[in-house]
């Protein structure tokens, strides 16, 4: 079982910046893909970015040139830099880390950090 910690939410003014982290309970070096994902207030939870185990990045439309996904094996440790915030980023951010293997897809959730972004 792999247990994820979130931290680094908060209230931060539009235009600010924040770095969200992600503590894992075990080793992710080589084995574990992972991502971070939101979910706003009435809406389904999204993709926000993803970081394979061999350091290849994905980001959604959304946030290109304004957030970077990174991962420090180790520390077990996966960060979300956030630059540039809108309000429209007001969202719990979730931790996830999914081990896909030939017989099995496991995907783990941390529990959410709140991100704010207001006047």
């Amino acid at each position: 079982q792999v247990q994820l910690v979130e931290s680094g939410g908060g209230l931060v003014q539009p235009g600010g910046s924040l770095r969200l982290s992600c503590a894992a309970s075990i080793s992710i070096a080589s084995s574990y893909a992972m991502g971070w994902y939101r979910q706003a207030p009435g809406k389904q939870r999204e993709l926000v970015a993803t970081i394979s185990a061999g350091g290849r990045t994905n980001y959604a439309d959304s946030v290109k040139g304004r957030i970077t996904v990174s991962r420090d094996n180790a520390k077990n440790t996966v960060y979300l830099q956030m630059n540039s915030l809108k309000p429209e980023d007001t969202a719990v951010y979730y931790c996830n880390a999914q081990r896909v293997t030939s017989t099995s897809t496991r995907t783990y959730w941390g529990q959410g950090t709140q991100v704010t972004v207001s006047s």
